[in-house]
């Protein structure tokens, strides 16, 4: 499976967006491919890394085949792993 990766802006981060996308890719090592988006690439899901509640990255120009994930706090790491777990499981069964 392959995501792509929408970082915001950085003006106001809370957490430190890179470590959290860090800690994603190894409970994903060898399932799911993380990579920065790009607009002209088909991705499996889109992980929308916010630094704060605004979450404002705009990530309408990319093309997901399953809505984008959006994460605005480090604490969405058990959220964030479970939708990714259930997109898998639902690939597997197809």
């Amino acid at each position: 499976m392959r995501f792509g990766v929408k970082y915001c802006g950085g003006c106001n981060p809370r957490y430190q967006r890179g470590e959290f996308l860090k800690m994603i890719s190894r409970h994903f090592q060898n399932r799911v491919d993380f990579e920065l988006a790009k607009e002209d690439t088909l991705y499996d899901g889109l992980l929308v890394l916010g630094g704060c509640s605004n979450c404002c990255p705009d990530y309408r120009h990319f093309q997901t085949k399953t809505p984008p994930i959006l994460v605005w706090d480090q604490d969405h790491f058990n959220q964030v792993t479970s939708q990714i777990e259930s997109r898998l499981a639902k690939a597997r069964e197809k």
